[in-house]
């Protein structure tokens, strides 16, 4: 029989991988899957509740975190940690400035230099908002064996690996991946049109 084509593999999982793929490594890519797609909806709903995009979401428990380590945080930080132009975060900041999530203050040992604080009504909305969902997840971590810890925590890390590739990289894999895939199927054909072995006495 000829191997399940490789669009409804991605179909199946939502990911790509060969018709080879076993039944045991499709039902965990199927478990990730769907730990992906309740975080999102999660997600989705955080920002629902809260009236902002997910940038600002983002911006706010960067903060958050930040004030409980005490760490001074600059526009500056900011853009470089959610990866936007200075103008944007500049935007961002006035944005969350006038909701009154966020609040400037003048740079310790710096007179231009300004720095950002999420407010204190912030660091209550977050933190009932996130609270529960996360006391939930590190019930369900610790519930863990630590056999089972190690092994989940080994294979959290291979997949960062696995997609943690440069985009060359990526590229002969996705190469090397469709040539497998269309040598399977030419074989699979050329195995279909080979007349059967005649039966000995």
């Amino acid at each position: 029989m000829p191997p399940e084509p490789t669009r409804r593999n991605y179909d199946a999982t939502g990911y790509w991988y060969g018709s080879s793929a076993s039944e045991r490594g499709v039902a965990v890519l199927n478990a990730l899957r769907r730990y992906r797609a309740a975080e999102s909806d999660m997600r989705r709903r955080t920002r629902d509740s809260m009236k902002m995009n997910e940038t600002d979401l983002a911006a706010l428990r960067f903060l958050v975190r930040a004030g409980r380590k005490h760490e001074p945080v600059s526009a500056k930080v900011l853009a470089e940690h959610l990866a936007i132009t200075s103008a944007s975060t500049s935007v961002l900041i006035n944005r969350l400035v006038a909701s009154g999530h966020v609040e400037r203050l003048p740079h310790p040992t710096d007179k231009r230099g300004v720095l950002l604080r999420a407010t204190e009504g912030t660091h209550a909305e977050v933190t009932d908002t996130l609270s529960g969902m996360h006391g939930r997840m590190i019930t369900a971590a610790q519930g863990l064996s630590p056999d089972e810890t190690a092994a989940v925590v080994s294979f959290l890390e291979a997949m960062t690996a696995a997609v943690d590739v440069d985009d060359h990289a990526l590229a002969e894999i996705a190469l090397a991946e469709a040539r497998a895939e269309a040598e399977a199927e030419a074989l699979a054909e050329l195995e279909g049109r080979l007349p059967a072995p005649a039966a000995t006495a």
